[in-house]
C-alpha cells in the first residue's frame, strides 16, 4: 500500500505538473497587448446629437476670378501672386491696339449716323413746308374762286351773268377745294411717314449708343485691374502669350475670411439643408457653423454644401486645408453611447473588444448607431458600465481574447 501510494503520488505530481507547464505555456502563447497602446472608454447613458460626417476644404470667403474679355495676349505683368492690392490697382496690360482700332472705327460710324439723322430732319422739315407753303397757296386760290362764284352769282341774279358761267364757277370752286383737301391730307400723311422714319434714325443711333456703350465697358475691362481691395493669388505672368476671350489671367481672394467647401455621399443629402449647425474640426480645434448653400443636384455620388464659419477669421482657418465637418441632425435622449474613435464607419455591425471582469479584452458582437464627432449611439452588445477599447485594434482581428501588459 505504501509503494502504491508512493506511485500515485509520484505520478499525480508529474500529471500536476504537465498541467502547469501547459498552462504557463498556453499562458505565454495567448497574444497580448500592451496597455499604453490602447484606448479604453467607459460606456454611459446620455444624450447624442447625431450628425453626418463630410469632408471640407477650407476656402477664401471672397473669391473672384478675373477674365480676359477679349482674345489677345498678354503685353506686361506689374503684380505677383501674393501681393495685397487696392481697388483699381493694374494687374497686368494686354494687346489692346485691335479693340481700340475697332473703337475708333465705331466713333466715326458713330458720327456718320449722328450726320444722317440730322440730314433727315433737315430733309422732313423742308419738304413739310414745302407742303405747308403750297396748301397756303392753294386756301388763297380756293378763296379767290369763291369769290368768283359770288360774284357770277350776283351777276346772273341781275341779269348780266348766264347760268353756264356760274355753273363753271362753282365747278372751279369745288374742285379747288378738293385739291386743298387733299394737299392737307397729304402734309398729314407725310408728317406721320417722316416723324416715324425720323424714330427709326434715332433708334439705330440709340441701339448703336448701346452696343458702342459695351465696346466701350469690354476695352475697359480689357486694361485689368484688380476690382477691390484683396489679395492676388494667381496671375497669368506669362508675356506674350496669346489668351483667348474668358481665358482666366488672375484670381482675387480676401484671406482675412474663410468659409468650408464640404463634399457628403448623397445618401445623406436629406440630412443637410440650409442653416443646419455644423461643426468643422481642425485638428483638436471646433469652430462652430452654419449652412449656407448646398447644391441641388448630385455629381458622381456625391453633394456639395458651404459652411459659413462663426468665427471666421481664426487663425488656425487657411486656405486649401482639408477639415472634418459634421453636420447636427437630430438629438436622442438617454441613448447608450461610447466614445467616437478610428473603429467607427458608418452605421453597422462590429466586433469590439470589451475589458472583462478578470481584466482581459474579449472580442464583442455590437451593433452602433447614429453618431456625432464626439459619441457613437450602442444598439445592442454594450451596456453602461463596460470599458471598450476604442482605438486601432485591425492587427488583432484573428484574436477573440487579448491580455493586456501593464507596459
Amino acid at each position: 500500500m505504501r509503494e502504491r501510494r508512493k506511485t500515485w503520488i509520484k505520478w499525480g505530481s508529474i500529471a500536476a505538473g504537465v498541467i502547469v507547464v501547459v498552462a504557463v505555456l498556453l499562458s505565454m502563447m495567448r497574444k497580448s497587448v500592451n496597455a499604453s497602446d490602447i484606448t479604453l472608454a467607459v460606456a454611459d447613458k446620455g444624450t447624442i446629437e447625431t450628425s453626418v460626417n463630410a469632408s471640407g476644404k477650407v476656402v477664401p470667403a471672397f473669391e473672384e476670378i478675373i477674365n480676359s474679355p477679349i482674345a489677345t495676349r498678354i503685353v506686361e505683368v506689374y503684380s505677383r501672386e501674393g501681393d495685397s492690392v487696392k481697388e483699381g490697382t493694374p494687374l497686368l496690360r494686354l494687346d489692346l491696339q485691335s479693340a481700340e482700332t475697332e473703337i475708333n472705327q465705331l466713333r466715326d460710324e458713330r458720327h456718320m449716323k449722328q450726320y444722317e439723322l440730322e440730314q433727315t430732319r433737315l430733309n422732313n422739315h423742308t419738304y413739310l413746308s414745302s407742303l405747308e407753303m403750297q396748301i397756303k397757296v392753294k386756301e388763297m386760290d380756293v378763296n379767290r374762286k369763291k369769290v368768283e362764284v359770288a360774284n357770277e352769282r350776283r351777276l346772273d341774279s341781275l341779269g348780266s351773268g348766264t347760268g353756264d358761267k356760274v355753273r363753271e364757277a362753282e365747278l372751279a370752286y369745288n374742285t379747288g377745294c378738293l385739291e386743298l383737301e387733299q394737299l392737307r391730307q397729304q402734309l398729314a400723311n407725310e408728317r406721320q411717314v417722316r416723324d416715324a422714319s425720323y424714330k427709326m434714325k434715332g433708334l439705330e443711333l440709340d441701339i448703336f449708343d448701346k452696343n458702342f456703350a459695351e465696346k466701350m465697358r469690354t476695352l475697359e475691362d480689357a486694361r485689368i485691374r484688380s476690382p477691390r481691395a484683396a489679395t492676388l493669388t494667381y496671375i497669368n505672368n506669362q508675356i506674350g502669350q496669346q489668351i483667348g476671350q474668358g481665358e482666366k489671367v488672375a484670381v482675387i481672394s480676401d484671406l482675412s475670411h474663410f468659409k468650408v467647401n464640404a463634399d457628403i455621399a448623397d445618401s445623406y443629402g436629406d440630412r443637410v439643408s440650409v442653416g443646419s449647425r455644423a461643426i468643422v474640426k481642425i485638428g483638436k480645434t471646433r469652430l462652430e457653423g452654419t449652412v449656407s448653400n448646398v447644391t441641388p443636384l448630385s455629381k458622381n455620388g456625391v453633394i456639395s454644401f458651404t459652411v459659413k464659419v462663426d468665427d471666421d477669421d481664426n487663425e488656425r482657418l487657411r486656405s486649401g486645408l482639408k477639415t472634418d465637418v459634421y453636420v447636427m441632425c437630430d438629438i436622442k435622449d438617454e441613448a447608450v453611447r461610447i466614445a467616437m474613435g478610428p473603429y467607427f464607419k458608418g452605421p453597422g455591425d462590429y466586433e469590439l473588444f470589451v475589458q472583462t471582469a478578470d481584466g482581459e479584452l474579449e472580442k464583442r458582437n455590437v451593433r452602433l448607431g447614429d453618431s456625432n464627432f464626439e459619441f457613437v449611439e450602442v444598439v445592442s452588445g454594450i451596456t453602461p458600465g463596460d470599458k471598450v477599447v476604442v482605438s486601432d485594434m485591425s492587427n488583432f482581428n484573428n484574436s477573440n481574447r487579448l491580455k493586456i501588459n501593464d507596459k
